[in-house]
């Protein structure tokens, strides 16, 4: 890949590469105060080249350029400590789905259709205004800052490993939640358990010809109340680690750093089904522009289990100090490729997991014609 100048609607829209990926997270609140945070993210993978076992069970190997999407979202109560999950291992996409001269897709879980299926949607309604709906969220968002490129041209590059990358890091939301089992009287809900809120959200949108099968990476985006936003990552490929740090100050100047120092504290989440261990709290430090920052996780078990690959995505606190000066912060936290005892076909059953894979490869054929 070679850097060139990120356009704008253009490169809102998907990408020939190996792996793209437009990724929502935000923070909500009710009528009567109580709390919500979300994420919502699309994938689109190169069937034979991301390194996904089964998606060459579904799509058959040899097929460079057929196109897969998968699709990971989750809602989290703040105040009930409660996440509802939804994992979809493949997605099947409308007809008219990025055919738009603005970034539009419509997407169903093939798996749920026989239950009845809700039908999904990301797209960019007007520049810098997106609509997202998924099971649990319908949200409006809207723009107010100008975007961040990653790098300070939108091209990274980690261990080798080189993307384009930008993201929208201070969008304004409004809309509707589904909170199960909240009924009526939850805020201005519905008996069905829909709940008006506002709030605000955050957007990356990354694409590569890299597949980042069995790397490990610790990724944060920040929101301080003095009005600075913050993406930083440590990835590691086993070899050795590369840290990307982007900031938008308060008047949305931008500036970018590569040298930070990330250190996990001793609050450590196991997970009972992978076994993984994931580092909940963390310290940031940013030397070039006198910022610290101190994380913990909002929620505990904030796993997501795709295949065989497990990460974990959710919510945190942040402690920050900025010349000198405290300030406090909320953001999410991703953890990538910290390893585990998990084997997918060993936990779903060999005999279930082909039988999943069948069916999925029969109605995903159906659905291509």
């Amino acid at each position: 890949m070679k850097p060139r100048a990120i356009r704008f609607p253009q490169d809102t829209l998907p990408h020939d590469t190996i792996i793209e990926w437009w990724y929502f997270n935000g923070f909500l609140t009710d009528v009567r105060g109580n709390h919500y945070a979300f994420m919502d993210c699309l994938f689109r993978a190169d069937a034979d080249k991301v390194k996904i076992p089964y998606f060459k069970n579904i799509f058959g190997a040899g097929k460079a350029g057929r196109y897969a999407l998968f699709a990971h979202s989750m809602l989290a109560d703040l105040g009930a400590g409660k996440t509802w999950k939804d994992v979809q291992n493949i997605s099947l996409a409308s007809r008219d789905t990025f055919t738009r001269p603005l970034f539009y897709a419509n997407y169903i879980d093939p798996v749920s259709v026989a239950g009845g299926f809700v039908a999904h949607e990301m797209a960019e309604i007007a520049p810098g205004k997106f609509h997202i709906k998924t099971e649990t969220i319908d949200l409006l968002l809207e723009s107010r800052r100008p975007v961040m490129l990653e790098g300070g041209n939108g091209f990274i590059s980690v261990r080798g490993r080189e993307s384009f990358y930008y993201s929208l890091t201070d969008l304004k939301a409004t809309g509707m939640i589904r909170v199960p089992g909240a009924g009526a009287g939850r805020g201005a809900g519905t008996d069905d358990g829909w709940v008006s809120v506002t709030g605000r959200s955050w957007m990356d949108h990354q694409w590569a010809d890299t597949p980042y099968a069995k790397d490990r990476w610790t990724w944060f985006s920040i929101q301080l109340e003095n009005g600075m936003d913050i993406m930083c990552v440590e990835y590691d490929d086993g070899k050795g680690k590369d840290r990307v740090v982007d900031i938008l100050d308060a008047h949305g100047k931008a500036s970018h750093v590569s040298e930070a120092a990330f250190s996990s504290g001793s609050e450590i989440w196991k997970s009972k089904t992978t076994k993984a261990e994931y580092p909940l709290a963390w310290n940031i430090s940013i030397p070039e522009k006198g910022i610290t920052l101190t994380t913990h996780a909002r929620m505990h078990d904030q796993e997501m289990i795709f295949g065989a690959i497990n990460y974990w995505e959710g919510p945190i606190a942040v402690a920050a100090t900025v010349g000198g000066k405290k300030v406090s912060g909320v953001g999410f936290m991703e953890l990538a490729g910290y390893p585990s005892d998990y084997n997918f076909l060993l936990l779903a059953g060999k005999k279930v997991n082909a039988r999943v894979q069948q069916e999925l490869a029969a109605r995903v054929k159906r659905f291509l014609g």
